[in-house]
Formats: C-alpha cells, structure tokens, sequence
C-alpha cells in the first residue's frame, strides 16, 4: 500500500458492483462508524462501500491528542481552518476515486459521501473533481475554503447532485453555519437537496431512509 494510500474498509452488497459509494467518517471515528448503513439502505444493484479510515493526527482543539481527523481544528467555531490538511485529505480521497476507476467504476457511478468532517472533504474534492460524479452528499457539516470554491471549481460537477442535511440543534457545527453552506452553493448555481432534522450533531432514521431515496434516484 502507498504510504498516502488511505486504508479503507470495504462492502460490496453482491457480486460486480457497478457503482462505488465512498463515505467519509467525523472526527476521532473511523470507517466502521457508517458501515452499518451498508445493509439498512436498499439499494436496487450491487454496489461497493468504501468506508476510508483517516489518518492519525494530533488536534489542537483536543489538546493536541492524537486521533484520526481528516484536518486539524484550532477553535470550536472553525474560523482558521487548516488549509494544508484539508487539501491533503483531498488528494487522498483523489486517490481513491482513481483506484475506482481503475476497477472499472466511472466517475459517474461514485458518490462522495460524508459526515461532519468527512462531508467538508466530500465537498471538497467533489466540486473540484475533474469529471462527473454521480452526487455528492453532505451531512452535517459545511463547505470548507469556502472563499476558494469559485476559482477552483470544476466545470465537470457544475450541476452535479448534492445532498446536504444537518440537525437543527447541532451544538458542534452550528445549523446557521450549515445554512450559509447551502446558500453559497446555491448562489454559485449548484443545485441541492437540503433537509433539516430536529436532532444534534447525529444521523437520525428519517435522514438515512431520504439518504436511500436519493440515492436510488443518482444511481439509477
């Protein structure tokens, strides 16, 4: 394995998928948090879960304990964001989506998904990747280098799915943050599927059977 080579956990729900679903996890979990969601969403084709484990890293608003992160945060109200981490995961989710292909699965046939953390990454990549993708979802986190995303977007996903929910009492990534996300995309001419829920910095069941609808409807 490349030394940048995420490790990943990997689903395939039958024989040959023909569609590949990559779900980013939040901060200090790991790719197990949303295997899961694997076998609760039912999907009508065989499809591959990638469930990548971020790397191990020392993060300064946790007193600089070591877990996995895809970026560091230095303040709860993520102002100064982490640039660098946050294009490195980027090229490493790259990767990613280069390996899938290399198996046969076009970018048209992959989703970028993630949650908290790991949907500001799917953000990331996904609008700035060079070809296609299927859809992109979002939960419960924002757009990162927001100020960026204009001059660095690809014309490729200017019009590709984006589903993007969050809970309206999140205490760790504020419901009014979120929203500014959803209109900055929205002002930039990408068109979304917004949801909101009446929980905290979680999934709720009413989320992943939505979460199913539209995935059926990208992947059809």
């Amino acid at each position: 394995m490349n030394a940048d080579q995420l490790e990943t956990l990997e689903i395939e729900t039958a024989p040959n998928p023909g569609a590949s679903i990559i779900w980013l996890h939040g901060l200090g979990a790991d790719g197990n948090d949303f295997a899961p969601l694997a076998d609760e969403i039912e999907l009508p084709l065989a499809v591959r879960y990638i469930f990548p484990h971020a790397p191990m890293m020392p993060v300064s608003i946790n007193g600089g304990y070591v877990m996995r992160a895809w970026y560091d945060i230095s303040d709860a109200a993520i102002r100064r964001e982490d640039e660098d981490g946050v294009r490195d995961s980027q090229q490493r989710v790259e990767a990613l989506l280069a390996r899938e292909k290399s198996r046969g699965v076009g970018a048209n046939r992959i989703v970028l998904a993630g949650f908290s953390q790991g949907g500001a990454i799917a953000l990331q990549t996904g609008l700035r990747h060079a070809e296609r993708l299927a859809g992109i979802m979002a939960l419960s986190t924002y757009v990162p280098l927001a100020e960026k995303l204009a001059a660095e977007a690809s014309p490729a996903n200017r019009e590709v799915s984006i589903f993007m929910a969050h809970g309206t009492a999140d205490p760790m990534i504020a419901f009014a943050r979120a929203r500014e996300s959803r209109d900055l995309l929205l002002q930039q001419g990408y068109t979304l599927e917004w949801h909101e829920y009446r929980m905290q910095h979680a999934v709720c069941p009413q989320e992943i059977a939505d979460i199913g609808s539209w995935l059926r409807r990208v992947l059809a």
